[in-house]
């Protein structure tokens, strides 16, 4: 015994009920073939649970019709017997008319043993039971219960016995009828049954293939997409889902417009993606050039310098030794204050007067360029207090006057504003220059932009980085603000909108800027006139400022 049991396979031991084995293979099939076998087992439970209710049903019918006619036999037969003649095995009435073929009458005794029993014959006559047949009737108790005998030779009987006058008669009619028709309705009903779950499953089959198909189409496009070479920032010609499969009415619909949706998160994610790289690569390239520029001219003047040239004073080498360091010193000093913005790092946090910062940037201006109009302008319903870092606040409006300055012609006016609301404070500063380029609006706010030569007010000297407006915006996003510009020959504005003290930032990381811009802003086309204050513009600068 031991030793059958351990050649037992360990596979046989370890297997699960059918029905488990059974639920596992189907979860390898498809889900056309799950559905399909799921209706098709549903509707075969049905249709049995209908037929078994059908054919309990008729049979019931069926055979409360045939006790019923089993009870009036008996009641005839028991009658006949009281008029007939007194003997106990006289089976006369079963001559009268009326009986039906195949009715089986007997007489029994006190103990319900058989005395005499016949049947009727298809020819009308009466046949006597043989010893076997009378046997099968045996054992009745003539109280009206009916019973099911089978007789040998004749079949399946329904009889009952009565007891009249001390003179029991037993009487019994075949259930053959009524087996039939049940034999006859199974079937008719498994026929039927067979044929419509046949005729069922291809229209389900059809339905299924028809419903599921849009969700094929959609597994195809991901198919598709999953192929496309997204590794190298090729999001071109990406394939969508068809319109006609992402109907939000339908789940293969959901489906579809879900998985265009993310296809249009991937191409949009990937394309910013590579405009970045371009980003960093014009800027590592722009970078690497302004640092090689300065670097250039101080190893030249060095050069010169070595070979004891009498082409050059050394104090003008100098000079311009000098300022190149200061140039490259102010570029890589710009520099990194950008790579510590874009990696969040906290600024101090005081309370800051904007009307008196951009009042000392005004003065600040002048001092640096008397050759511009330098006007200050205050519009203030209340204290134009922000919370923020005060000197980088300083170097945002240093920054927008310098650009100012340098980017417009001699006499020039630039005005520098102050407006004050409940939840926000605006810092303008407009010119009446030429004007930006309109190819460069949209990427005024990028490193190493700059306009072209005709907007610089001298020569190459004077000219910026290119990451003076760059720090602005970063400054500014940094204090939870956010700065537009709009320009047009005659009109340059920069304006800057910062949250008030106890307000929340204008902009967060990941929100759309538009978006959140306050809403009734003060028109900033509007004149100053008697709001402006003109700051002491010298005699001389009628002819212009910087």
């Amino acid at each position: 015994m031991t030793a059958a049991r351990e050649r037992i396979p360990d596979s046989s031991l370890r297997a699960g009920p059918p029905e488990r084995s059974l639920w596992r293979r189907l979860q390898g099939r498809s889900l056309r073939t799950r559905l399909l076998v799921f209706i098709s087992a549903t509707l075969i439970a049905v249709c049995v649970a209908m037929a078994l209710t059908t054919v309990l049903a008729q049979h019931a019918y069926l055979l409360g019709n045939l006790d019923q006619r089993v009870r009036n036999a008996a009641e005839r037969s028991e009658g006949g017997a009281q008029v007939g003649p007194g003997t106990d095995t006289d089976l006369g009435f079963l001559r009268e008319q009326g009986q039906a073929v195949g009715t089986v009458a007997a007489r029994l005794d006190d103990k319900g043993n058989v005395l005499a029993a016949e049947v009727v014959t298809g020819a009308g006559e009466e046949k006597p039971l043989t010893a076997d047949q009378r046997a099968a009737l045996e054992g009745l108790d003539p109280d009206g219960s009916l019973h099911t005998r089978t007789v040998p030779g004749l079949g399946t009987y329904r009889v009952t016995a009565l007891d009249g006058d001390g003179r029991a008669v037993l009487t019994g009619l075949p259930m053959d009828d009524v087996q039939e028709m049940i034999s006859a309705l199974v079937l008719v009903e498994a026929v039927v049954a067979a044929a419509g779950l046949v005729v069922a499953g291809c229209v389900c089959a059809v339905v299924i293939r028809r419903q599921l198909r849009p969700l094929g189409r959609v597994a195809a496009t991901a198919v598709e997409v999953s192929r496309a070479p997204l590794g190298h920032g090729q999001v071109a010609g990406l394939i969508r889902v068809p319109e006609q499969d992402t109907d939000p009415g339908s789940e293969a619909g959901q489906v579809g417009a879900a998985l265009n949706r993310m296809i249009d998160h991937v191409e949009s994610s990937l394309t910013e993606r590579r405009r970045s790289e371009e980003r960093m690569r014009r800027f590592l390239s722009d970078a690497s050039h302004e640092l090689r520029t300065p670097l250039a001219s101080i190893a030249g003047y060095a050069e010169l310098m070595n070979r004891g040239t009498e082409r050059i004073e050394p104090t003008l080498a100098w000079r311009r030794v000098s300022a190149e360091s200061a140039r490259m010193t102010g570029l890589v000093e710009g520099l990194l204050l950008l790579a510590r913005l874009d990696e969040g790092r906290p600024l101090e946090s005081t309370e800051v007067d904007l009307a008196a910062l951009v009042a000392e940037a005004v003065w600040d201006a002048r001092a640096a360029g008397d050759s511009h109009h330098w006007q200050l302008g205050l519009l203030l319903d209340s204290p134009a207090l922000v919370l923020g870092d005060e000197a980088r606040l300083h170097q945002v409006l240093a920054n927008l006057l310098a650009n100012a300055r340098m980017h417009t012609p001699v006499g020039t006016t630039v005005i520098a504003s102050v407006e004050a609301a409940e939840a926000h404070c605006v810092v303008r500063v407009r010119d009446d220059g030429p004007g930006i380029p309109s190819h460069l609006l949209p990427t005024v706010f990028e490193r190493f932009t700059r306009g072209d030569v005709s907007r610089a007010r001298s020569g190459p000297a004077d000219g910026g980085s290119g990451l003076g407006l760059a720090i602005v915006e970063a400054i500014t996003a940094a204090h939870g603000g956010l700065i537009e510009v709009r320009s047009e020959p005659g009109h340059t504005e920069f304006a800057i909108f910062l949250p008030t003290v106890g307000r929340p930032a204008l902009v967060t990381a990941g929100s759309d800027p538009i978006a959140r811009l306050p809403s009734a802003l003060p028109n900033p086309l509007a004149p100053f006139a008697s709001d402006v204050a003109e700051i002491a513009a010298p005699e001389s600068s009628a002819h212009g400022r910087s």
